[in-house]
């Protein structure tokens, strides 16, 4: 097991932001502790247009974005594989079977692709234009992205996002929604209006309450429209209260979406922004904003700054670990006595099964909230427990990290239902039951919660075989744990392990 270098001068990072929309890629190299930008490429995808209302894709969009990916894995071939990261957002978590695609996707970037829930979203959205212009301190500001498949809004403070919200409005979904047939009117608009605003009525008054000091728009439909306020002469690039009806006007002067003419609008933008310039006046009107800056940054951003926490002493996921421990009232020496023994059988058996370092801080998090359940009840406590992980918005984590740990938590004690790993990518399927495994030995072995030192444990795996020695004196003191131990090579049996107790 090797762990990634830490960064130096010189190194190149690469993000991806496959949006429902564009695909963007943005690549930097560490240059004096300060990641400097040397190069983006974007291409209009609109992977919205291909969702058929069931969960499905049309072929033609689907290799289109195939074809994208293609090109952009060339780009960032030579970078070492830990320092991309690509994010798949709405529209693939509206997939009705995701791995169809992420599988064809993977191999056509050559590299993993992680989706990640709206709310996570939001806060790499909102990561990526705090860095861009770092706020005063002590300052709350409003940031609104509007992409092609749905609209975050994230009020924060520093580099933190305090509330996040993301809805299913955005420019592509809301133009096709309202607007199917091309057609164009001021009744279709006011009754698309009003169905938009009230969807962000859902969490207005909480944002209200809470205030901001600024806000700031981020992704393209936002930048068109202060580019079209620009053009128009009503602002300087920002987006106002008095300047978007006038744009509204000036958009509805066309009976039709191809006959939209409005000045500094480019033609790739035109077919999907009457539906931007709806949700940003639902938007406007819900929340009462007057006036919003536009920033040149997003996700892709976001997804590169917090590249350079993940695995280190600011990962995210780290610390959002440690709030759920302290939320459900996880027992703690508990699961620290767990995690040192888990870890010391996972470093005697890394290379065997090619388990890397990534796999180890999963673990690391498995064993930390391996009895969060407990917060529901004792019994099936690792069903409630792996539940919460899979639903719940944990930041940091991406779609298939939650069900990563979700499927550990969910095999570490009884037996091993053949749903446990249905949702896990097949890329990562062996190394989450390995994982599994480890864990189950670990609970097992600190069965008695209590503090007696555990001793020294021989772990040695050969393919899917397992040998676990003991001291056994120690073994045979222990009729209780010895009787747990001899009921766990059947039980491990599902997790395509075979193991084998030597008392020694």
């Amino acid at each position: 097991m090797i762990a990634p270098a830490p960064l130096r001068d010189g190194d190149m990072l690469a993000a991806l932001d496959l949006g429902s929309n564009s695909f963007h890629m943005v690549v930097a190299q560490m240059v004096l502790g300060q990641l400097r930008v040397v190069d983006r490429l974007r291409e209009t995808v609109r992977m919205a247009e291909g969702l058929d209302g069931f969960g499905g894709l049309a072929p033609d969009v689907r290799d289109r974005a195939l074809d994208c990916l293609s090109r952009f894995g060339q780009r960032v071939a030579d970078i070492p594989p830990h320092r991309i990261r690509a994010v798949a957002t709405n529209t693939v978590r509206q997939l009705r079977a995701p791995e169809a695609f992420l599988v064809p996707a993977e191999a056509a970037l050559g590299h993993a692709i992680d989706v990640v829930s709206g709310r996570e979203e939001a806060r790499l959205v909102y990561l990526g234009v705090a860095h861009a212009q770092p706020p005063q301190d002590g300052q709350l500001r409003l940031v609104i992205d509007i992409g092609g498949g749905s609209t975050e809004c994230i009020i924060g403070s520093g580099l933190d996002a305090i509330e996040r919200e993301s809805l299913q409005a955005g420019c592509v979904a809301s133009t096709r929604r309202f607007f199917a047939n091309g057609k164009l009117s001021r009744k279709r608009w006011k009754d698309a209006l009003t169905e938009v605003t009230a969807e962000f009525q859902q969490f207005a008054s909480a944002y209200r309450a809470l205030g901001w000091d600024e806000a700031i728009g981020s992704s393209g439909t936002n930048k068109a429209i202060g580019e079209i306020c620009a053009a128009m002469k009503l602002t300087k690039g920002a987006v106002t209260a008095e300047a978007l009806p006038l744009v509204r006007e000036r958009l509805l002067q066309a009976e039709r979406i191809d006959d939209i003419d409005l000045p500094g609008l480019s033609a790739d933008r035109r077919p999907i922004i009457a539906g931007g310039v709806l949700v940003l006046e639902a938007v406007f009107a819900a929340l009462g904003l007057q006036r919003m800056q536009v920033s040149k940054a997003a996700l892709r951003e976001g997804v590169l700054y917090d590249m350079l926490g993940r695995g280190g002493a600011d990962d995210p996921r780290d610390v959002s670990v440690a709030a759920l421990m302290q939320r459900y009232g996880i027992d703690a020496a508990q699961a620290k006595r767990v995690e040192a023994t888990a870890v010391q059988l996972f470093d005697q058996v890394a290379r065997a099964w090619n388990l890397d370092a990534g796999d180890r801080r999963m673990l690391v998090r498995a064993a930390r909230l391996h009895e969060i359940g407990l917060a529901i009840a004792h019994s099936g406590y690792h069903v409630h427990g792996a539940y919460i992980l899979e639903h719940s918005d944990i930041a940091g984590f991406s779609q298939q990290g939650q069900r990563f740990l979700a499927a550990l938590v969910r095999t570490h004690r009884r037996g091993i239902p053949k749903s446990a790993f249905e949702m896990i990518p097949d890329r990562l399927l062996a190394n989450t039951r390995h994982c599994a495994a480890l864990l189950r030995l670990a609970v097992l072995l600190h069965r008695s919660h209590d503090n007696e030192r555990m001793p020294a444990l021989q772990l040695r795996a050969d393919g899917e075989r397992l040998t676990l020695a003991f001291d056994k004196r120690w073994l045979q003191a222990r009729p209780l744990l010895r009787a747990d131990l001899e009921g766990e090579p059947e039980d491990m049996l599902g997790l395509g392990v075979q193991l084998r107790l030597a008392a020694e």
